[in-house]
């Protein structure tokens, strides 16, 4: 296949590892976590303080909806590299999580809450590995840090405006804290329905661009697995560590909150965290293109580990903000790398299967990191939690660091 096929893109665009795709994928992105982002922030306050559920609750919640994720993004992605397509998994998934995510509004038990966030996350285990595996066909390898950097990018440029949205209509709205939080969430659908409208007119996916063609026969889970590298399945083991104790983000705003951050104040935090991460992701992205995937990685997994280590011991408001800052560090310096580092190991006709594998093994660690963080807080505290956490990201740093680089070394010098 030749560089323009694979790329699906102008030579113009090649060199600036920014393609079409790429591009409106980004958009799309900016748009639907625009509208998730109106209601993540809120969410554990509306469980805890609307529903009366609390941090167990909260933990199977957010495990099983991330876990669901993960399993299915497996699944599409292996049928995206047998059917070589990729746009249906794509515009499907973005559609079910933007009709039912705004639902939330009518919830009355945490129960309600679980089915929606379970529905919810099966359209993001849709879309996932498919919309990744399209990125990489998209764009030349020495780009891939560049491109999936401006993707996060954009992601977390949703995750800016979306609270901004809400804390603008909470401000506005007249009703009782119970009803706009309600009405705040079925307003979450207009960013939605805009993302699914420029999939549809935007993306383009042709034969050319499109995954290399697989056998008709033999080609199944089992196939997918075998056919990838010796380094990539350690890779995913010592991901697998570092999941255990990456618990859901909803613990660091409960957290804030006991630690004195007004609930009003809660998506302005959220937004802070965003703009770190939006302004990290694309340098992290193109630093990993030059020195390599596997330090980058590392460096944001110890940033990680010290952020927990300091929720552990944060006494005050501000201790709170600062965490929080550098915590969009490890973000920006993980999130995209770890997507190109997958695409850098896959073979071109299995890449929808390698994120899917990627994916699955961030979903297997998901459910039992967040039950297993919820409850060592209900038992023990906030401050053990954390610092479970902030002790497997270190082993999983450690882990990484001593991979021999040769198993790292696909296309691009790692």
């Amino acid at each position: 296949m030749s560089a323009m096929n694979e790329t699906g893109s102008t030579q113009s665009g090649r060199r600036k590892g920014l393609t079409r795709n790429v591009v409106i994928l980004g958009f799309v992105s900016l748009l639907n976590d625009g509208a998730s982002e109106m209601i993540y922030p809120l969410l554990p306050v509306f469980l805890t303080a609307v529903l009366g559920a609390g941090p167990a609750a909260l933990g199977i919640i957010e495990g099983i909806a991330e876990s669901t994720a993960s399993f299915l993004k497996l699944t599409s992605g292996y049928l995206s590299d047998r059917v070589k397509r990729r746009k249906g998994w794509i515009v499907a998934g973005y559609s079910i999580s933007n009709v039912i995510r705004p639902l939330i509004a009518v919830a009355t038990s945490w129960p309600q809450v679980l089915a929606l966030r379970f529905s919810d996350r099966v359209g993001k285990g849709l879309r996932t590995s498919p919309r990744d595996a399209i990125i990489a066909d998209s764009t030349l390898p020495e780009f891939r840090g560049m491109a999936y950097g401006f993707h996060r990018a954009m992601d977390h440029g949703g995750a800016i405006i979306g609270p901004l949205l809400a804390t603008g209509l909470l401000l506005v709205l007249q009703d009782t804290p119970q009803e706009n939080l309600k009405t705040l969430f079925l307003l979450s659908f207009i960013p939605g329905l805009l993302a699914v409208l420029l999939l549809f007119a935007g993306l383009k996916e042709s034969p050319a661009d499109g995954p290399l063609p697989v056998p008709s026969s033999g080609f199944n889970f089992r196939a997918a697995w075998a056919g990838m590298p010796a380094g990539f399945r350690k890779y995913l083991a010592i991901v697998l560590v570092f999941t255990l104790g990456n618990s859901t983000d909803a613990f660091l705003l409960l957290r804030a909150q006991q630690l004195g951050v007004p609930i009003a104040l809660l998506p302005a935090i959220w937004v802070a965290l965003h703009v770190v991460k939006m302004g990290f992701s694309v340098p992290g992205g193109i630093l990993s293109d030059r020195i390599g995937r596997k330090k980058v990685i590392v460096t944001g997994w110890i940033v990680y580990a010290l952020v927990y280590g300091g929720f552990a011991f944060a006494s005050s408001q501000w201790h709170v903000w600062a965490l929080f800052m550098v915590y969009g560090i490890y973000f920006g310096l993980t999130e995209g790398v770890e997507k190109a580092l997958v695409a850098d190991f896959a073979p071109t006709h299995l890449r929808g299967s390698a994120f899917g594998l990627y994916h699955l093994a961030v979903g297997f660690g998901a459910f039992p990191a967040s039950l297993l963080f919820g409850l060592v807080w209900q038992k023990f505290g906030a401050a053990t939690a954390f610092g479970m956490g902030a002790g497997l990201a270190m082993l999983a740093s450690l882990m990484l660091s001593g991979l021999a680089v040769k198993t790292l070394e696909i296309r691009n010098g790692i």
